[in-house]
This record gives structure tokens, C-alpha cells and sequence, in this order.
């Protein structure tokens, strides 16, 4: 270390003041690196009590019967869109007479059709985005620290030349 070393009173010293002069730092700044750890519990803990609620008893034939009966919708708005422009094409009378029909819904009739089937898929997709699996890499690797950088080549070579 040289000069300020042997003033300053050596690597404990050195190692002292630089201690001192973070934690003085991080009364004014927070840690970005703390912050980052406590975001990652934070989100840890938040999802191991989200599988908790769904840890436990299998499923019965009543939520068996439910899950088939959530799956029918999409299937059969699919495939009867299909079905109604094979019907156009069959019998385009009929056809027309059944839309003549539908015009003849009420307006405030087609808003409330709109939100429930919007409502469902919505949920649907909520249901999906909240399920998936996430991989967290801090969670998995170990959050870094200030004491152990990662990728340092300067901060290698002095290490190496210090002892």
C-alpha cells in the first residue's frame, strides 16, 4: 500500500474507514444491493404463500366436473363461429332471419354479454399469468454482495498481488 498505508495504520485500518465511510453513505443513499436482497425475499415470500394456498387435498369429482366445464367455453365459441358461417352457406335464409333477429337485442343486452365473456377469458388470463412458473435468478445464484463482486479482473490482480 505504501505511504497512505503506513499513515493510516495499515489494511485493518484502511478497511475500517472504508466500513465507516459506507454506512455514513447509506444513512443519505439506500443500497442499491439491499434493496435488490429485500426485493427478492420480498417476492420470495410472496410466492411461497401463493403455493401454500393451493398445497394440500387433490381434487374431488366436483372440482374435476368444474375444471371440465371451465375448458368448454372457448371450444364451443370456436367452433360454433364456424358452424355459423356453414350455416350461412347452408341456408342463407334461415341464417338471415336469425341476424335479422339479433339486431333486435337491445343495446345495454350486448354491453352485458361484452363484460361477462370479456370478464371470463380475463380472469382466464389472470389465472394463467399468476400460475406460471418464474425462475429467480438471485434466489437461485445468491444475491451478490459488495464483499464478493463478480467479474472484477482489477480487483483480481490486486488481490494476487497483495498476497
Amino acid at each position: 500500500m505504501g505511504l497512505i498505508g503506513r499513515l493510516i495504520g495499515g489494511p485493518g485500518a484502511i478497511t475500517a474507514i472504508g466500513t465507516a465511510a459506507r454506512d455514513v453513505a447509506e444513512v443519505f443513499t439506500p443500497s442499491a444491493t439491499k434493496g435488490m436482497e429485500l426485493s427478492a425475499q420480498t417476492q420470495m415470500a410472496a410466492m411461497s404463500q401463493y403455493g401454500a394456498e393451493f398445497e394440500g387435498g387433490s381434487a374431488g369429482l366436483f372440482d374435476s366436473i368444474i375444471n371440465g366445464m371451465n375448458r368448454l367455453p372457448r371450444p364451443f365459441l370456436a367452433f360454433g363461429t364456424l358452424g355459423l358461417f356453414t350455416y350461412a352457406m347452408i341456408d342463407p335464409r334461415g341464417f338471415g332471419y336469425r341476424m335479422t333477429g339479433l339486431s333486435l337485442v337491445p343495446e345495454p343486452l350486448w354491453w352485458l354479454l361484452g363484460a361477462i365473456v370479456g370478464f371470463y377469458f380475463g380472469s382466464r388470463e389472470a389465472f394463467h399469468y399468476r400460475n406460471r412458473t418464474q425462475a429467480v435468478a438471485v434466489a437461485a445464484t445468491g444475491p451478490e454482495t459488495e464483499d464478493a463482486p463478480v467479474g472484477n479482473s482489477a480487483l483480481d490482480d490486486w488481490r494476487a498481488q497483495r498476497g
